[in-house]
């Protein structure tokens, strides 16, 4: 596995390191010694996935508030989204591919609002969360905040009311 450093602190992008033959490869996307190592988390409280039947689907940005803070683990295991995280307190955010294709997971830390847009119908999206959804915790902020500036590949996204009308980032 390759950690490969964001211009988020302490997010990563993990690209697996296939060992290949003749019948496929075999590639670890999580390994505890690993994670240790860069004083990571290993999510594995939750799992949960997330189909999305139309290209142009957006979801978030969604965050639990302290002290209900999260890190997950995103992977797209059926077509490909474009993936966010957004740091609301300095306004940086980072965006990425994320497929079925290219097997690479995003590692999301504590307090980072994530979103995604799907690049094709039928994509899903696997997260692995270290702790319980506490509902009362759940927060947004609107896709569209312009002090994020987010650079979404698609026009016109669909969506749930609830992320169409969620709040700007200082409101």
């Amino acid at each position: 596995m390759r950690f490969v450093e964001t211009p988020i602190a302490g997010a990563y992008v993990i690209e697996p390191e296939p060992l290949e033959d003749e019948r496929g490869f075999f590639a670890r996307i999580l390994d505890a010694e690993e994670f240790a190592k860069r004083g990571l988390v290993v999510p594995s409280t939750q799992w949960s996935v997330s189909h999305n039947k139309k290209r142009g689907t957006l979801r978030g940005l969604h965050y639990q508030a302290a002290p209900h803070e999260e890190v997950k683990l995103v992977r797209c295991t059926a077509g490909a989204i474009f993936d966010v995280i957004a740091d609301l307190a300095t306004s940086r955010w980072f965006g990425i591919e994320l497929s079925a294709a290219n097997r690479k997971s995003l590692y999301v830390p504590r307090g980072i609002a994530h979103g995604f847009q799907t690049l094709i119908d039928d994509a899903e999206v696997m997260y692995a969360i270290d702790g319980a959804y506490v509902p009362a915790s759940a927060k947004s902020v609107r896709w569209d905040d312009e002090s994020l500036a987010i650079e979404w590949p698609i026009a016109d996204p669909v969506m749930s009311e609830k992320d169409r009308s969620a709040p700007l980032r200082l409101s």
